[in-house]
């Protein structure tokens, strides 16, 4: 998710899509272990995006 795709998004989207990244960073690392994660670098990817939405959700509730 790109930082202007993540400004288009309302707070609650945010956070639902934030849920949606954890579930699939759990899933991730569980591919990992068993040998099945095709391309590694999703994890650090989908950490970013968790970051980069937190990031966007604080921001609106401080606005």
């Amino acid at each position: 998710m790109k930082k202007k795709d993540a400004k288009k998004l309302t707070k609650d989207q945010a956070i639902k899509d934030i849920d949606k990244l954890k579930k699939d960073l759990f899933n991730f690392r569980f591919q990992k272990i068993n040998g099945q994660l095709t391309n590694p670098s999703k994890i650090n990817e989908t950490k970013k995006n968790i970051a980069r939405l937190k990031t966007f959700v604080e921001r609106k509730i401080n606005a």
